[in-house]
């Protein structure tokens, strides 16, 4: 959420920074306008307040002198009933404003580059060669199928369409990519690892800006007002909701949770196998730093996102988001895409991200400054990374012509020493 002060006293930066990324005028100006009619009211019921203490005051005195009060007292009943009709006023308006300021995107931080979709968005850099095949590459969905990695058709049956199940070594290579990113982020990165909930509260979608505006993407168990997580960013950044952090900064938590999303995109090829799915698994970091540090500790947390993909040989690249194709939080972001040589196509696995103060003000996230003040910190968050496109990558990458899939060297020791997935003879 951004700084009302900060809306009100440069409306013209707050306006352009919005238009650079597409965002809507007219929830601009409603907070304008919503902010200065509170403020009337504050001005209105200081006023009458001031009047009625002056004439209670009164009142009293020429009481003593037994003069007859019966008139100042009647009006100063209507004063009391307008100062109540005011405040109630107050309360609405001020229910009007945050609402509307909930609905207002973060700005685009200056180094985020102009553009209005991701076609504008430039490569920062790559890494790795793409390989090439003496073979036509096949999808994953056909190396899966050939070794018996996943069973869609089980998954549509007991959940819908987007529930991939994995089968065999397909869900034992699930759990060796899941153990080796957390021992990566925790022993190397130095991240301390936590288990949250796979469910939270309205307040805690709100806290990290999925709320309101993105409600139709989420899975909602509404007799208990819960949400299906999309992301562990939401449970893990929530921990110090309404708090103000009193141990040193940077915090560096990760956690492993499945994530749930509707929103599965529009039909066709790209819909089809484990590209978008409605329920994926994913190792998230999150960051709580002092703001002054905050785009330093983007970078490392985007180095920390990449030395997954470099250890696992993948070749990957890195992409600036521009203004018009960050998500709805952040100020500035980069995306963390594979090469999948099945689909001949680029894969988003990782998002990394600083939401400035915009997450802490809506989540009411503090730490106390050198001087014992209390400030917003800032918030970070990366995928380290996602699973479903990473086992695309994996596969399509490493399969041999005979239908085999050779493994990276790192993930042997959490199969048991094995580095080739064979078909069944």
């Amino acid at each position: 959420m951004l700084d009302i002060r900060r809306i009100r006293e440069n409306p013209d930066q707050i306006r352009a920074g919005l238009q650079r990324r597409g965002g809507d005028p007219s929830l601009l100006e409603a907070v304008l306008a919503a902010d200065e009619r509170r403020r009337e009211i504050l001005r209105e019921t200081e006023a009458l307040r001031h009047e009625l203490n002056a004439v209670s005051k009164e009142i009293a005195r020429l009481k003593r002198n037994g003069v007859d009060t019966t008139a100042q007292q009647s009006e100063m009943r209507r004063v009391g009933d307008r100062i109540a009709a005011l405040e109630q006023s107050l309360r609405d308006i001020e229910s009007t404003l945050r609402d509307t300021l909930l609905r207002v995107p973060n700005l685009p931080h200056a180094s985020t580059p102009d553009g209005r979709s991701s076609a504008d968005n430039p490569v920062v850099r790559e890494w790795g060669t793409r390989r090439t095949f003496p073979f036509p590459p096949r999808t994953h969905l056909e190396i899966g199928d050939r070794l018996g990695l996943f069973d869609f058709p089980r998954g549509a049956k007991i959940s819908g369409a987007g529930f991939p199940v994995y089968v065999g070594m397909g869900a034992r290579l699930e759990r060796a990519l899941i153990h080796f990113m957390l021992d990566l982020h925790t022993r190397e990165h130095g991240y301390t690892e936590v288990s949250p909930p796979f469910v939270v509260n309205t307040a805690a979608m709100t806290g990290t800006g999925q709320l309101p505006r993105m409600a139709e993407d989420m899975y909602r168990v509404a007799t208990d007002d819960l949400w299906l997580i999309p992301t562990a960013e939401v449970p893990v950044t929530n921990l110090y909701r309404d708090e103000i952090i009193e141990r040193p900064l940077p915090i560096k938590l990760t956690a492993y949770t499945p994530c749930f999303r509707r929103e599965a995109g529009a039909a066709g090829r790209e819909t089809r196998g484990l590209i978008r799915v409605h329920q994926f698994d994913k190792v998230e970091m999150v960051k709580f730093v002092e703001p002054e540090r905050s785009y330093e500790e983007l970078e490392t947390l985007t180095a920390d996102a990449e030395d997954v993909l470099r250890r696992l040989e993948l070749p990957y690249r890195v992409v600036a988001l521009c203004a018009g194709d960050i998500s709805f939080a952040a100020a500035k972001c980069y995306d963390l895409e594979l090469w999948a040589p099945g689909q001949q196509a680029w894969l988003e696995v990782s998002s990394c991200s600083n939401f400035e103060d915009f997450q802490a003000r809506r989540a009411n996230i503090r730490y106390r400054k050198g001087d014992g003040k209390p400030e917003f910190v800032h918030t970070l968050n990366g995928s380290g990374v996602a699973l479903a496109r990473l086992v695309v990558a994996l596969l399509e990458n490493g399969q041999q012509e005979d239908g085999s899939v050779v493994l990276p060297e790192i993930l042997a020791p959490y199969l048991g020493g094995l580095r080739r997935l064979t078909p069944p003879s």
